[in-house]
């Protein structure tokens, strides 16, 4: 049973841009996120107020994307709601982690092929600077990469598991679950506990997380609204 004590896993995007992944923080007033080639995430309070409200906008611009994972409550009036999917949050409940014999680290210079892999998969979002949240491992084939997995999300004492996805042509050899086991064993190895996301109605990937021990920790809601543009009298105002 769940205490009314908030979680830092309740509001991860926060957590991370005010913890391990302040570095990356672009801030204005209590609104953080995510440089916009690195992670798409906003950081917002868990009870954004007006001044909030026009601090994203000020952020994210007029007609800008704002993703706010988690958030459950109303949008103000003039925002749109452009994405809303319900979705689960799973942690490491006795994961049988390990390293993986074929799987390698990633870097920058892979980024090109990883692009590539994410647009024929689409695991989620993955841009040209989100390889620098955290160890990101693949598997090659041939010299071609058809595998990999990674970090994302870092609030303090947990990392996120992202961006599992394998090419079609090499499905059903077991490759995401061996890059899941590798990269939590890395987050192991850090004292730290994994845990990712996926979508609610998403039933094959959660019986596999949690056929490696993962557990549902929680519902959640990834949503993306867009900015309003300003009226015809604000730009007038504005010239």
């Amino acid at each position: 049973m769940r205490s009314g004590t908030p979680h830092v896993l309740d509001n991860p995007a926060l957590a991370s841009l005010t913890g391990p992944h302040a570095h990356f923080a672009e801030r204005r007033g209590r609104i953080l996120r995510y440089p916009t080639d690195v992670s798409p995430w906003v950081g917002l309070p868990d009870d954004p107020d007006t001044d909030d409200w026009d601090d994203l906008a000020a952020l994210a611009g007029p007609g800008g994307e704002a993703p706010l994972a988690g958030f459950r409550g109303a949008l103000p009036e003039g925002w749109e709601i452009t994405f809303d999917l319900d979705g689960v949050q799973l942690v490491d409940e006795g994961v049988v982690a390990g390293p993986d014999r074929e799987a390698v680290r990633l870097t920058a210079a892979d980024v090109p092929e990883m692009l590539d892999l994410v647009e024929r998969t689409r695991p989620g979002p993955f841009l040209p600077r989100t390889i620098e949240l955290g160890t990101y491992l693949g598997i090659r084939r041939d010299g071609a990469l058809v595998a990999m997995a990674g970090e994302r999300l870092h609030p303090p004492g947990w990392t996120e598991i992202s961006a599992v996805c394998t090419d079609p042509a090499v499905r059903g050899e077991g490759l995401a679950t061996r890059l899941i086991l590798a990269v939590a064993h890395g987050i192991r190895e850090r004292g730290e506990t994994p845990f990712l996301h996926t979508g609610a109605g998403n039933t094959g990937a959660i019986r596999l997380y949690e056929s490696l021990g993962f557990r549902i920790r929680r519902r959640t809601r990834f949503l993306s609204a867009r900015v309003p543009e300003p009226s015809a009298d604000e730009q007038t105002v504005g010239m």
